[in-house]
């Protein structure tokens, strides 16, 4: 019995192999991808979503992958830079859960409802529209299929960074300005609104005080500024989340467009 299943020991070999190689990158890039990597998910529930999702990519990059190394010390070096991949294509997906708590903070502070930084308790404390808006844009992904375009996109990640290729840190440095600029402009547009509200206001509110001096107006506006941002975030949310889901899918579906 033992010599039939020789013949299967270089078999399991090479599956335990792939399993594994697929694993480091898909298990890092887990790490911060949202919603599945969002601290309030347990350790456990991570642990198998990146399993499952290893079982999906496995298969379709297999064919792309290197031999079973002889010994665990040659594997060492491309395990990694597999690491240090999926880092690099997750971290970015984190971005756009940036721009959401970004474009929450402008929109707090134009319409004083929150300080820029928010409070000081919490393990991450944010103004409650910072709150709303990350947890209405995870919610839109994910009844979008965020679990369908994130497995394309891990396996898209293998066509742009090819196993064991160590990523050139010239190119990260560019890939990563580009990506904190477009992180910011997409924050300041979705809070738009907000600033430009917030503009006329503290006109009007100016013009108002040279005009009538024994008017406290700081009173009168404070009211009006509250429920003016309660009305137009109302308003503005759903535009806001559709943009930055259309952002987000246009990202997933090609991510970097070409990487040198």
């Amino acid at each position: 019995m033992i010599n039939d299943l020789l013949p299967l020991v270089p078999m399991s070999q090479a599956v335990l192999w792939t399993g594994l190689a697929v694993f480091v990158r898909i298990s890092t890039m887990m790490a911060v991808l949202p919603a599945f990597g969002d601290q309030p998910v347990p350790m456990r529930v991570r642990l198998a979503l990146a399993v499952m999702f290893t079982l999906i990519v496995a298969p379709a990059i297999a064919p792309t992958l290197p031999a079973v190394p002889n010994n665990m010390f040659a594997a060492i070096a491309p395990l990694g830079s597999e690491v240090l991949a999926g880092l690099f294509f997750g971290v970015f997906l984190r971005f756009f859960i940036l721009v959401l708590q970004i474009a929450g903070s402008i929109a707090a502070q134009s319409t004083s409802l929150s300080q820029i930084f928010g409070g000081s308790a919490g393990v991450d404390p944010q103004p409650a529209i910072s709150h709303l808006l990350v947890v209405a844009g995870t919610a839109l992904a994910t009844l979008l299929g965020l679990h369908v375009q994130a497995a394309a996109y891990m396996i898209h990640s293998y066509t742009l960074v090819p196993f064991g290729f160590t990523l050139n840190g010239e190119t990260v440095a560019d890939v990563g300005v580009a990506q904190v600029g477009t992180t910011f402009s997409l924050a300041f547009t979705l809070a738009a609104p907000f600033l430009i509200a917030s503009l006329v206001y503290n006109v009007v509110l100016g013009i108002i005080n040279r005009a009538m001096p024994q008017l406290m107006v700081s009173f009168v506006g404070a009211p009006a500024i509250t429920a003016g941002g309660l009305l137009l975030l109302l308003l503005s949310a759903p535009v806001m989340l559709t943009i930055w889901m259309q952002a987000f899918s246009t990202f997933m579906a090609a991510p970097f467009g070409n990487l040198p």
